[in-house]
């Protein structure tokens, strides 16, 4: 009873945090509105978006309006000189992508102070247990900061200290508050959890393994299924939930098996990719199509006459290519699983532990594993709250009291689960809020360069700057050029989704997925391989969207 009642406070207390967020009702009416809106650069003053968007109390305002017939370096220049608090949110912002970068290099120092303190400490005859236990501060420091998830809300202090310098207080508690909406965060936080549990994995497998049975369910077989259709799964599960069953998955089924670093990033880029475009079948699964779906009036139909059936054709065609360049590695992979499970069937002498011999780890890992059946009403009421969670995702005092009720049936069907792992999804939430706060103000330089550009140069650049911001800030951002023609939309659109796989940072459901599969890395996901990985298929998806 000690654990319901702790996950019950857990839940109650994000549900306190989501409900004041969401029901607050707006800041200060006489402040001047932060960061400044785009109106105020370019609307006349006596124009009404430029008195609707309060413009008219923005200090200094008189100097905002953007010069007639500047280019685009002149134009981003001025809007430096009349605030030059865009270019210091632009250099944070700038400086946590140069961190994320960093990130494995930085947990690549803090295992090499471990390993150094351990030696120092076994030559002074320090016992194992007690080296165990002695973990120098100076590598949990580093191996934090090297933690990509934490790398935008770490900067997020640094922004606010400046904020805080060059504004007040109150400036950037209503931008947090009121300006910001941290919806996604908290629905990618709830959905991981609840994709990840045991039923509902098993059952994905069971439904992937229909499609991996027709090439006997081999390493190769698997790894086409799951990257061919839990991608297309996410337009109707939504694309956080899609990445997080398609990654346990691949643990299960593919990286288990070691492949070569070369195929683990191939494999993973593949993903990231799929996914970005595996969502865009509807109107409400990708976060990039969500923030254009009502301003633009794409329904459904339009998404998959559009923009699904070529993704679908992209993602297929990619699958196949790496799965023919991958062929000989897939061929190792098998005969290794077949000689691994003959060796355990040819040696009976082996070792069999009682639960009460082993370690709580070791009884944790191999609870885990368990084949036990699941009944199908427990598989049943997981999917149910699966699905309640997607069809109120924008919703939070919904899809969290939901969570609570969810927590509750675990604890009561505890013997079907297994421990609900909190850490990744709170992780991958923390990651997505820090990009919410330092991407909403980098709309000053986006919306100008996306609004000058033709369809072609449009989507390319769309895909570039995917890379480094958040393709549904992209968007979104895209959604407040003014007049934007039919065509540029779906360039916009389609460059952001093709991007969406290059970073971690390009595309929500992707931390998700490195948090998953980062331990099947050296010191983590390296983004300069990463990129690598995920060129290839940009590129075809990018064909695909372009010419057909």
């Amino acid at each position: 009873m000690s654990r319901l009642i702790k996950w019950y406070v857990l839940a109650a207390i994000l549900a306190l945090i989501s409900l004041s967020i969401y029901a607050s009702g707006g800041g200060n009416d006489n402040a001047p509105p932060f960061p400044v809106p785009l109106s105020c650069y370019s609307e006349e003053p006596s124009s009404s978006q430029f008195l609707k968007d309060g413009c008219d109390r923005v200090h200094g305002i008189e100097d905002f309006k953007d010069p007639e017939g500047a280019s685009m370096g002149e134009l981003l220049s001025h809007r430096i000189s009349a605030n030059p608090f865009n270019l210091v949110a632009s250099l944070l912002f700038l400086l946590a992508i140069i961190h994320t970068f960093m990130a494995n290099k930085l947990t690549a120092y803090a295992h090499k102070i471990h390993e150094e303190h351990d030696e120092r400490m076994k030559e002074a005859g320090s016992s194992e247990e007690e080296i165990k236990h002695d973990i120098p501060f100076k590598a949990e420091l580093f191996h934090f900061l090297g933690e990509v998830e934490v790398v935008f809300g770490l900067w997020v202090i640094a922004l606010m200290a400046f904020m805080i310098g060059y504004f007040d207080w109150s400036t950037f508690k209503n931008y947090i508050v009121y300006d910001r909406v941290y919806i996604e965060p908290m629905f990618v936080v709830v959905i991981m959890a609840i994709a990840s549990t045991r039923p509902v994995v098993k059952f994905a497998e069971q439904l992937l393994g229909l499609a991996a049975g027709l090439g006997g369910h081999s390493p190769a077989a698997w790894w086409f299924s799951i990257l061919t259709i839990a991608p297309l799964l996410g337009s109707f599960i939504t694309e956080p939930a899609a990445i997080t069953i398609a990654a346990l998955l691949l643990a299960n089924q593919f990286y288990k098996h070691k492949p070569s670093t070369v195929f683990s990033y191939a494999t993973i880029g593949l993903l990231f990719v799929n996914i970005s475009v595996g969502g865009t079948l509807t109107h409400f699964a990708a976060p990039p199509v969500l923030m254009v779906a009502a301003p633009w009036d794409w329904s459904m139909g339009f998404m998959a006459s559009n923009f699904g059936w070529k993704a679908a054709l992209g993602i297929l065609i990619a699958n196949i290519l790496y799965f023919i360049v991958f062929r000989g590695q897939f061929a190792k992979m098998g005969a290794n699983a077949g000689s691994e499970g003959s060796a355990a069937l040819d040696t009976p002498e082996e070792r069999k532990l009682k639960p009460g011999q082993m370690s709580h780890e070791e009884f944790e890992a191999m609870w885990a594993e368990r084949d036990n059946p699941i009944p199908w009403g427990v598989t049943l009421v997981h999917l149910l709250f699966l699905a309640w969670t997607v069809f109120n995702a924008h919703y939070p005092a919904l899809f969290i009291g939901g969570m609570l009720f969810f927590l509750g049936f675990m604890v009561l069907t505890g013997t079907h689960q297994n421990k609900v792992e909190f850490k990744s999804p709170i992780l991958v939430g923390f990651f997505l809020a820090g990009l919410i706060t330092h991407g909403g103000l980098q709309g000053w330089w986006i919306a100008p360069v996306l609004g000058s550009l033709a369809e072609l140069p449009l989507m390319l650049t769309a895909t570039v700057l995917t890379a480094f911001n958040d393709n549904a800030a992209i968007t979104y951002l895209a959604t407040l050029v003014p007049n934007l023609a039919e065509a540029s939309k779906y360039a916009v659109v389609a460059g952001a989704v093709t991007g969406g796989g290059l970073t971690v940072i390009a595309n929500a459901p992707n931390p998700a997925g490195q948090s998953i599969l980062g331990r099947f890395f050296t010191h983590g996901v390296n983004p300069g391989l990463l990129l690598a990985g995920a060129l290839i298929p940009t590129i075809i998806m990018g064909l695909c969207f372009m010419i057909l």
